[in-house]
């Protein structure tokens, strides 16, 4: 005797215990892939790095703690892909085994099939907009700072003895020997921030400062050689006490914060004293785009649902669901990267980006989920009931 249709348990709000069965698969694929992936991502993004480490001298400490604020991007970017193949992957597999069709056959409607990979889904994108909103731009503001401070200032004090340390682009130090109180002794600098005018400046003993959160290097009975680029003539000026600035060329100690690191509230409303026109149409595409690609999280999980039970199981519908399923995901990708491409360049295009991240999703729900709504609509009504 068929089993009836748990209509009404459709919308329940606790989960059963077959929707936690599936349910826990899904996350514990979702959390293993993306770390899996992420990880990855970050060993092949940290060997652009390896230059601090080599030729500043920089800690492995140092060079673990910045590359470890670039994950949360890598998250945010690979979990809409890492859901949808997560997805694909379990309810393929339950098909594959049979479940499916037991579930069916007991009476299950395909909504309540779908209900822990709707969630998983929902989750994916709660997950992504709180990283793409918060954490993202936090993490990677963070990076460019502590970057910045490596590249213009913390390396000056990781100069070590008897070796040419690369302070920056355009200056070299080099100290003979460290006393435990940080005294410095046999320094030479060569200093080539301004062009023509370079210099070599060689003093018995110095110790490094900080003045106005500037690392700067005082050095005691020296000279400063510098070659006159008119004449050709050797300039050498005697000093007792001179101070070096070791940080970044020019002066240049603070630095405008790029689109990337800002909040939302400063993409939608940025200060127009410190951006140009152009600069405000590219803050406003980024603010859309971190809110609108969560919910490719969304749709993606809802292809990988179609691709997996969209009809009886064949062996040749097993194989051609998947790459259907696969083509879908990287069209609809292209789409939106490509719509977001035009929305920067005309910012009337914008809503094209939600319709892009949205309309696919909703569009496999239907497919999915119509003929069994219809159905409930076309039901008879209990004999018995009054009519309306």
């Amino acid at each position: 005797m068929p089993a009836l249709r748990p209509g009404p348990d459709r919308l329940a709000p606790r989960l059963s215990i077959l929707d936690r069965y599936m349910l826990r698969q899904l996350l514990l694929a979702l959390a293993a892939s993306t770390g899996a992936l992420a990880t990855l991502i970050w060993l092949t993004q940290s060997l652009h790095f390896v230059s601090l480490v080599v030729g500043r001298g920089l800690s492995l400490r140092v060079f673990l703690e910045l590359t470890s604020l670039l994950i949360p991007s890598f998250v945010a970017v690979i979990l809409p892909i890492t859901t949808f193949v997560v997805v694909q992957f379990i309810y393929q597999r339950f098909g594959t085994d049979r479940e499916l069709t037991v579930m069916q056959a007991a009476g299950l409607s395909p909504f309540m099939m779908a209900r822990p990979g709707l969630i998983c889904a929902a989750i994916a994108t709660g997950a992504c907009l709180l990283l793409n909103v918060w954490v993202v731009p936090v993490s990677y503001h963070a990076f460019r700072q502590y970057e910045f401070q490596i590249r213009n200032r913390m390396a000056a004090f990781l100069i070590q003895d008897g070796v040419f340390t690369q302070v920056s682009d355009s200056m070299t130090v080099y100290i003979r020997t460290r006393d435990k109180d940080g005294t410095l002794h046999g320094i030479m600098v060569e200093d080539d921030r301004t062009p023509g005018a370079e210099a070599t400046i060689l003093a018995e003993e110095g110790n490094l400062v900080i003045v106005g959160d500037q690392p700067r290097v005082v050095l005691f009975n020296g000279s400063r050689q510098e070659i006159d680029a008119h004449t050709g003539r050797l300039n050498v000026l005697t000093f007792t006490r001179n101070t070096i600035d070791l940080s970044s060329p020019h002066g240049n100690h603070t630095r405008q914060p790029d689109a990337n690191e800002l909040p939302i509230a400063q993409l939608l409303h940025p200060d127009m004293h410190l951006y140009s026109r152009r600069d405000e149409s590219k803050m406003v595409i980024e603010a859309w785009r971190r809110l609108s690609t969560p919910f490719c999280a969304f749709s993606f999980a809802m292809i990988g649902l179609l691709g997996a039970m969209g009809s009886n199981y064949s062996r040749q519908a097993s194989i051609i669901r998947p790459v259907l399923a696969i083509l879908g995901v990287v069209a609809v990708q292209a789409l939106t990267l490509a719509v977001q491409n035009l929305a920067s360049r005309n910012l009337q295009l914008m809503p094209l980006m939600w319709i892009c991240t949205l309309t696919p999703g909703l569009i496999c729900a239907a497919i999915l989920f119509w003929p069994e709504i219809r159905a409930d609509r076309e039901k008879p009504a209990p004999a018995g009931s009054p009519r309306p």
